[in-house]
């Protein structure tokens, strides 16, 4: 089972794109007969941690990719590390404004994603589609989720997850502002990609793909 979330839209916006690429994402991969759940998170502190903590129990996945909106990123962004640290710049969608916070107390201060994230990088490369291994998710809901994500599966290695953040969509970009948007279906073309190269990925290639700043 591949358990695959996105997010509702915040921040003013009326769309999230990452939810519009998981269902397409899931589109695809049933019809080449993966059995894959879906789940729309909330975009607030603690809700949607309680929200992904209750898709767990409900489908026992084996594979999670958690993905979300990063506006203002040019492409597909593989998230390498969550941190223990919520720092909102602006409230969640129920008002929630978490000023360095730890995500959960007494947890590590850092988690990393458990998905072959290099490998997925030159697949997504060699379709044509723009990405990166990040090396930051943010101190938002997004790395809230992800934090939490790698803190419920601390204890099952049998489980793979992490976290994608996309872009914005064509609809959410004004002409004329430089804003970076990808398709929609491309975004999702690309989470299937990182769900297949997952399942037939044991050991992470090994290549550069780091950041000096």
């Amino acid at each position: 089972m591949i358990l695959l979330t996105g997010f509702e839209p915040f921040g003013g916006e009326t769309t999230n794109p990452s939810w519009t690429a998981v269902r397409h994402a899931a589109g695809v991969l049933r019809a080449e007969g993966l059995e894959v759940a879906t789940v729309e998170l909330p975009c607030v502190f603690g809700d949607s941690l309680a929200a992904l903590d209750a898709a767990l129990r409900e489908h026992r996945p084996d594979l999670v990719v958690c993905a979300g909106q990063a506006g203002g990123r040019t492409g597909i962004s593989l998230e390498r590390v969550a941190i223990n640290c919520d720092d909102a710049r602006i409230p969640d969608n129920a008002g929630n404004a978490p000023v360095d916070e730890p995500v959960l107390p007494d947890a590590p201060a850092v988690y990393f994603g458990t998905l072959p994230v290099k490998a997925a990088l030159q697949e997504l490369r060699r379709r044509g589609i723009p990405s990166e291994v990040s090396q930051t998710a943010g101190t938002y809901v997004c790395n809230h989720v992800f934090f939490g994500l790698m803190h419920a599966l601390r204890g099952e290695p049998g489980i793979r997850g992490g976290f994608v953040h996309v872009p914005f969509g064509p609809d959410q970009v004004q002409a004329g502002s430089g804003a970076a948007s990808l398709p929609l279906e491309q975004m999702g073309e690309a989470l299937a990609v990182v769900v297949r190269t997952s399942l037939a990925t044991t050991t992470d290639l090994k290549l550069a793909a780091g950041a000096i700043h």
